[in-house]
């Protein structure tokens, strides 16, 4: 049985919880009938998240904040339920044209964001920004090499995750900026009549290269059509459709790059 904080349970009083197992984040998701209490070790990712979402309140789709502290090591965020179905859902992956719409959409919703405006550092989350958070992930042992692409680390591919930090730290690509998600995977979009709904898990949003969100959406693409993540594999599809529905061409020496960073979060 999880202790919840006197603050969380002022709110949630003696309603029943269900585990939310759906996504790699690590953390602990509690489904409530009409909240969503999320649990994870404080870090520099679970800090910044509630301050993210302060900010992009009546800015993007995310969920309302209801309650928020730390407590024995842990941040405690309780939110509104997202309304829809996670783009991971079957009716999406049945239907790919769709989905790959839906995520355009989201993807230039994300970049139309101004960020002109935007000077605190904090939102920073360049690759300057992210590969300190790598480091500070590295040194607090928040790494879990188990939880990667099979290439990464072994035998063809980096000894240990040192090796990795120090090949990001000089192979840094040229940015483009935008607001980005940071974990623009498929369970972390909601979308509701083909509309795009909320956002969530919001640890790594800020200013980034917009390959940063690129780069996992379309291994998020891969892996839920292909089964890696132990769902159902389904008939065969290009993900690299997704870079005709965003008119753009690959970049894929900045895919490769921004997949192989996220390996460290």
């Amino acid at each position: 049985m999880i202790i919840l904080p006197k603050c969380i349970q002022a709110i949630t009083g003696t309603n029943t919880y269900e585990l939310d197992s759906i996504g790699m984040s690590g953390s602990s998701i509690l489904k409530f009938s009409n909240s969503v209490l999320k649990i994870e070790k404080e870090s520099m990712e679970s800090n910044h998240e509630y301050e993210i979402m302060k900010y992009l309140k009546n800015k993007l789709p995310v969920p309302d904040i209801l309650c928020h502290t730390k407590e024995n090591g842990n941040n405690y965020l309780l939110m509104s339920k997202a309304d829809g179905q996670m783009l991971c859902d079957n009716f999406y992956l049945e239907n790919p044209d769709k989905l790959t719409n839906i995520l355009a959409d989201a993807l230039h919703m994300l970049w139309n964001l101004d960020i002109s405006d935007i000077n605190n550092y904090s939102y920073n989350m360049g690759i300057n920004k992210k590969l300190e958070m790598a480091a500070y992930n590295m040194e607090h042992n928040l790494v879990d090499i188990d939880n990667t692409e099979p290439e990464t680390f072994g035998e063809n591919g980096f000894s240990n995750p040192e090796a990795l930090l120090d090949w990001l730290i000089q192979n840094k690509p040229k940015e483009d900026l935008v607001f980005s998600h940071g974990d623009f995977c498929l369970p972390n979009i909601f979308a509701n009549n083909g509309e795009i709904s909320c956002f969530i898990d919001l640890g790594k949003a800020g200013i980034a290269d917009r390959y940063q969100d690129i780069a996992l959406c379309y291994r998020s693409l891969c892996h839920n059509f292909d089964g890696a993540y132990g769902g159902k594999i389904y008939p065969p599809f290009q993900p690299n459709i997704l870079f005709q529905k965003l008119g753009i061409t690959p970049d894929w020496d900045k895919v490769h790059y921004y997949i192989l960073l996220d390996e460290l979060f």
